[in-house]
């Protein structure tokens, strides 16, 4: 995965909130959002999780355990006073110094009230009032709970990363008297690259070949290869057909379609989801209430209590408070949108942002393009119908098409069934937008569209100029001998995908396209879709939608492919690109990109959606359930800080869990 990032990406941004900052997401406090713009690196970098990552929190582990049996077992008797102190102390320090630094950083910024300083203040208390290991122990659970998340995270990014890495891994470049193969990113603009068939153009250039048969499907959308003639630019993704080419590059791969995507993604959190921000908004009045209650825990019974003993109610106001912290909420809520993007990215679906995720659960109606989107983008031949035998009727027309470079005529030659004939074929003369002409095993033939046949006269059945499909003739000496019919194949998935999306509460399905719309109504008839138009251009496949989307009760998700695809894709309340063979400009203008073009994955990006949001709500119930539960016993001197500990840290690892829980869940 090296030099996986192109050197303008910015630094990933945490799970948790939109500033940008160190791989460690450390700092999910609920006031966290008034930080944003000043100095807020930290050094102590878990995103690898390695051994070192996992060593304070050892540390204090073993030292509290060791502290603890001094204590209640093995009854040490030098284990007393400024031993037992020091001793907790050091205990304290590898899990807590990173948390003091952090509240450290937020004071000085006048942001008072958040996780960090309710820690700090939590955990001083606790030494001042002799609970050493309790406050080692509510430091230690934080720790543990930072080093779930980060790992959580780590695990989600490094599966949207490995998705996204489908840029050509080596680049032939003319270096001295020779070619070498390097990295894409190494090569400079101006630099002369070799392709050969069957690779992708590593960076965008200009040919300097004669002339090529290119592939741009994945940067295009068009199914049909481009002829590409010399001083013509060429896109980093197509790829070449017929021959080796050579290239001038006119961009660093850092400016590739690739390099924008990613970048995307390593800020995909940074568009957060609704409940996200809503929790975000209530933890910033959240702390600074419970701060100040549970200073009042301490200090109001000294007017109503006989016996008021400080020490108890320090012991209370402290349980409280550290009980009262929203980890749980801040750190699950993110982090479930983050570990759905995750889950989304292991099944080949990139989503750019959690709000996207959220978006999905209500969707009702779902806008289809045709080409690239539910068919292949391929011809092939479907039905035949000919007075010759087939194989030689095929072998005559496949003898015919192989003077040609048209994609039908490939369609045509990929047919089996002829391999046995071997005929003679001489004078072959293309006729442009008709077809070809040729003397085959000396007879005279004739391959194409009816006009080529009018062309000379050739009677045919009058109900061949009804079929919506594309259809393919053939005469022999001047008499007419039968014709194939091709069409844009459906994807195998696309009849499955259609009756997911129905049961993922789908009520409404239309198609929307620029071919003709016979052809587009039989496809809708046949796949059973609610509404179909064809022959549309790009801004009358806009008036569609905004038509659709007068009706406030549809949620709209628009699946396209193609550069005329993205406006409407802007315009849809989420917009789904096929990116594999999608355009450029609508896999940027997307807000979730289908990695493998399988049109079954639309449902699986909703029903992912519809888990992300069920686990976020588990995880609030969960969080508001135990805290209000917690509080009340801690507030009436029934809960202990060990009781804290579980409301609070405790709490916060069971919704991290049940956050990551997406990551292994299977959606076929």
């Amino acid at each position: 995965m090296e030099n996986l990032v192109p050197a303008k990406v910015k630094k990933p941004t945490c799970a948790c909130c939109s500033d940008e900052v160190h791989t460690h997401v450390h700092q999910h406090g609920g006031s966290h959002s008034s930080m944003e713009g000043h100095d807020h690196d930290h050094n102590h970098d878990t995103s690898g999780l390695g051994w070192k990552a996992y060593l304070p929190a050892s540390i204090s582990f073993v030292l509290l355990g060791i502290g603890l049996l001094l204590d209640y077992v093995v009854e040490f008797p030098i284990f007393r006073g400024y031993v037992r102190f020091v001793w907790y102390a050091l205990a304290y320090m590898p899990v807590a110094w990173p948390v003091v630094r952090d509240a450290w950083a937020t004071i000085r910024h006048l942001d008072f009230f958040n996780e960090f300083t309710l820690m700090v203040l939590a955990t001083f208390g606790a030494f001042y009032i002799g609970e050493y290991p309790e406050g080692v122990a509510v430091m230690l659970f934080y720790a543990l709970g930072e080093l779930f998340q980060s790992a959580a995270v780590t695990r989600a990014r490094s599966n949207i990363k490995a998705l996204l890495d489908i840029r050509p891994k080596r680049a032939t470049v003319k270096r001295g008297a020779g070619f070498i193969q390097v990295n894409p990113e190494e090569v400079q603009v101006g630099e002369l690259l070799q392709v050969k068939v069957g690779e992708r153009v590593p960076l965008d250039g200009i040919i300097l070949s004669e002339q090529a048969q290119l592939d741009t499907a994945a940067i295009t959308g068009e199914g049909r290869p481009k002829v590409y003639r010399r001083g013509e630019g060429v896109l980093a993704g197509m790829v070449v057909l017929d021959r080796v080419i050579e290239l001038k590059t006119e961009k660093l791969y850092a400016d590739s379609s690739i390099a924008r995507i990613l970048d995307m993604v390593q800020h995909a959190s940074s568009r957060k989801a609704k409940t996200e921000l809503l929790i975000r908004r209530f933890a910033k009045i959240y702390t600074p209430i419970v701060f100040f209650l549970a200073l009042l825990v301490v200090c109001i019974p000294y007017f109503f209590v006989a016996s008021y003993n400080f020490h108890d109610w320090l012991y209370r106001g402290l349980v409280f408070l550290v009980i009262s912290c929203p980890c749980a909420l801040v750190i699950s809520i993110p982090l479930g949108f983050f570990g759905g993007i995750g889950a989304a990215s292991r099944n080949g679906i990139l989503f750019k942002g959690a709000n996207f995720l959220e978006s999905l659960t209500k969707v009702n109606t779902v806008v289809m393009d045709k080409t690239g989107t539910i068919t292949k983008g391929t011809f092939a031949v479907n039905y035949m119908e000919t007075v010759l035998d087939k194989v030689e009727f095929m072998a005559y027309l496949q003898h015919l098409e192989r003077q040609s470079n048209h994609p039908i005529a490939k369609a045509i030659l990929n047919y089996t069934g002829s391999a046995e004939h071997v005929f003679e074929v001489e004078e072959v003369k293309e006729i442009a937008g008709h077809g070809i002409e040729a003397l085959v095993n000396g007879r005279w033939a004739l391959a194409g569209n009816a006009k080529l046949l009018e062309r000379y006269g050739i009677a045919y059945p009058e109900q061949l100029n009804m079929e919506v499909d594309t259809v393919v003739l053939l005469a022999l000496d001047k008499e007419y001998v039968g014709f194939v019919r091709l069409a844009d194949e459906l994807k195998e998935d696309i009849v499955g995908g259609l009756l997911a999306l129905r049961k993922e509460g789908v009520k409404e399905l239309v198609l929307l396209s620029g071919d003709s719309d016979g052809i587009v109504q039989k496809t809708a008839l046949y796949l059973k879709l609610d509404r179909a138009f064809g022959n549309l251009l790009p801004e009358q496949k806009v008036e569609n939608i905004e038509a659709l989307k007068k009706d406030k009760h549809r949620v709209i998700a628009f699946v396209g492919d193609g550069i005329n695809d993205a406006p409407v894709l802007a315009i849809s309340d989420v917009g789904i690109a096929m990116g594999a063979m999608g355009s450029d400009v609508a896999i940027e203008t997307a807000d979730v990109v289908i990695q493998d073009d399988r049109f079954e994955k639309v449902a699986t990006s909703i029903k992912i959606g519809k888990a992300t949001k069920a686990i976020v709500y588990q995880n609030i119930v969960l969080a508001f359930g135990v805290k209000l539960l917690v509080l009340l016993l801690g507030a009436s001197g029934m809960a202990t800080m060990w009781g804290a500990v579980f409301a609070d840290v405790g709490v916060a690892l069971l919704a991290i869990l049940n956050a990551v829980r997406i990551q292994n869940m299977k959606f076929d």
